[in-house]
C-alpha cells in the first residue's frame, strides 16, 4: 500500500499540496511539528503532509529538518516521500532537495517545479512567472527570501552539490542516472505525462509544488470518498500578513468593492502588551462591529501607502527584518484569537503561511485536515476552539487573481448586497 510524507517549508505550502489528495478522497493529514513521530501516523491516513517551516531557516538547519523527517519516516513505513518546494522557487532549495537523498540513502530523485495553472512553468531549465524569469519577478523583490537566479540548476548549484541534471519537453522521462532531475513543464498534462512515465516505482522520491502533486495523486492512485464542502459563515474575514505585491492588490480590489479595511499600526501589530489594553477593547469592538454590519473586512499588517511608520518603528529599537517577521505574525495570530474570543462569526481568510501557523499556534492547534480548494492556492479547512468550529481559507501571498477576496466573498454570500452571482 502506497503511504506518502509531503515535507513543505511553509504553512500554506503543506495546505495547498496536501488538498490535491484530500480532494480526490485520499485521507490527509497537515501536522505542524517539525519533530513529528511517524510512528504515531493514524493506520488510515494516507498521505501526512508535514509543515516543517524550513523556509527562513540557514540552509544547514533546513537540511537537518528535511533528512531527519525522511529517515523518520521511511523507518515509520513511509514507502514514498514528495518535498514540496515553493512555486517560485523560494526558501532552501538545493539543501533539501539534497536532504531527501541523503535521508533515503539514495541518488536520484525527480523535480518537477511548473504549477501550470498558476502561469508558473519551467522552460528549457529556467523558471518563469507569469513568462516572465523568476529572478526578474516580484519574486526576485521579496523582503525575506529573494529568488536570485531563473535556472533550476543553478538555484539548486547554490545549496548543494549533487549533480542537477536539466530534461527539456521533448525527452522521455527516465531517472535512473543519479542526481537531481529536473524537468520542464508548460501544462498539467506535461506533469501528467512525466509522472507516468517515472511510474510508481520512479517516484518514490520525488519533488515540486502543488502543481506536480496534483498528478502525484493520480499516479500513486491515492483516492477515496470525495469531500463534502460544509456551510460557510456568510461573511469573509481576511488577515493579511503577507505583504507581497499580489495580495496587496487583492486587497485594493476588495476595497473598491466596499471591503472595510484596517491597518495596523507598528504598536498594534508588535506590542503584545498593547492586547491587555482599554484602546485594543474598543478598536476591536469596533472592528467585530464592522465585519458583523458589513459581512467583509480586511485587518492588514501593511502600512498604507507612502507611509513607513513600521520602518521607522524598526529602526528605533533595532529591529531586523526577521524580528519584524516573526514579531508581526505572532501579533496578528493572538489578535484574531482574541476576535475570535469576542464572538467573531466569519469564515476566515488567512494570507501567508506565517499569518496561519500563527493562529494555529495562538489556538493550540497542531494538526489540520484540508478539506478542498476553493480558488487555485485558496485552501478550505477548518479547527474547533473553544468548542465551535471556525472555518479557515490559507493563500500564499503570492496566489489567485486580483479580484479573488471579492469572489471568495460572493460566493458565501459575504459580497456586495445587490449581487447574488459570481461573475
Amino acid at each position: 500500500m502506497v503511504k506518502l510524507l509531503i515535507i513543505a517549508d511553509d504553512f500554506t505550502g503543506a495546505l495547498d499540496t496536501g488538498v490535491q489528495f484530500a480532494a480526490r478522497g485520499a485521507r490527509t493529514c497537515v501536522v505542524t511539528d517539525p519533530a513529528y513521530d511517524f510512528s504515531r501516523t493514524q493506520a488510515e491516513i494516507q498521505v501526512l503532509v508535514l509543515d516543517a517551516e524550513t523556509r527562513h531557516l540557514a540552509p544547514e538547519a533546513a537540511y537537518g529538518v528535511v533528512r531527519r523527517a525522511v529517515e523518520g519516516a521511511l523507518g515509520a513505513g513511509f514507502t514514498h516521500i514528495y518535498k514540496k518546494t515553493d512555486s517560485a522557487l523560494r526558501g532552501n532549495v538545493g539543501a533539501e532537495l539534497t536532504a531527501v537523498l541523503d535521508g533515503a540513502g539514495a541518488d536520484c530523485l525527480s523535480f518537477l517545479p511548473a504549477l501550470p495553472k498558476m502561469d508558473r512553468i519551467t522552460r528549457r531549465g529556467v523558471h518563469y512567472i507569469d513568462g516572465v524569469p523568476v529572478a526578474e519577478s516580484v519574486f526576485g523583490q521579496d523582503p525575506f527570501e529573494p529568488v536570485r537566479a531563473s535556472s533550476v540548476a543553478e538555484i539548486i548549484a547554490a545549496q548543494s552539490e549533487t549533480p542537477v541534471l536539466v530534461h527539456g519537453l521533448e525527452e522521455t522521462a527516465a531517472a535512473g542516472c543519479p542526481g537531481i532531475h529536473a524537468y520542464d513543464a508548460e501544462s498539467d498534462s506535461d506533469l501528467l505525462r512525466i509522472g507516468r512515465q517515472l511510474g510508481q516505482e520512479g517516484l518514490r522520491l520525488s519533488a515540486g509544488c502543488a502543481g506536480f502533486a496534483a498528478a502525484l495523486a493520480e499516479i500513486l492512485e491515492l483516492r477515496g470518498a470525495p469531500p463534502v464542502l460544509p456551510d460557510l459563515a456568510p461573511a469573509l474575514f481576511v488577515a493579511c500578513g503577507s505583504v507581497n505585491p499580489v495580495t496587496l492588490r487583492q486587497m485594493a480590489v476588495a476595497e473598491e468593492h466596499g471591503f472595510p479595511r484596517v491597518h495596523l499600526s507598528p504598536v498594534q501589530k508588535l506590542e503584545e502588551s498593547w492586547l491587555e489594553t482599554p484602546e485594543c477593547a474598543a478598536d476591536t469592538g469596533a472592528w467585530l462591529a464592522a465585519a458583523k454590519r458589513e459581512r467583509r473586512f480586511i485587518l492588514d499588517v501593511n502600512d498604507p501607502e507612502g507611509c513607513d511608520d513600521t520602518d521607522r518603528y524598526a529602526r528605533a529599537r533595532g529591529m531586523t527584518t526577521e524580528d519584524l517577521r516573526r514579531g508581526i505574525s505572532a501579533q496578528l495570530g493572538r489578535l484574531v484569537r482574541q476576535l475570535l474570543e469576542g464572538g467573531l462569526d466569519a469564515t476566515i481568510l488567512c494570507t501567508g503561511g506565517d499569518t496561519l501557523l500563527a493562529l494555529m499556534g495562538a489556538v493550540d492547534v497542531a494538526e489540520l485536515i484540508p478539506v478542498c480548494e476553493l480558488d487555485t492556492g485558496a485552501v478550505l479547512t477548518d479547527f474547533v476552539y473553544q468548542g465551535k468550529t471556525h472555518h479557515i481559507i490559507s493563500k500564499s501571498g503570492g496566489f489567485g487573481e486580483p479580484d479573488l477576496f471579492y469572489r471568495l466573498a460572493l460566493s458565501m454570500g459575504a459580497g456586495d448586497q445587490e449581487e447574488d452571482v459570481i461573475c
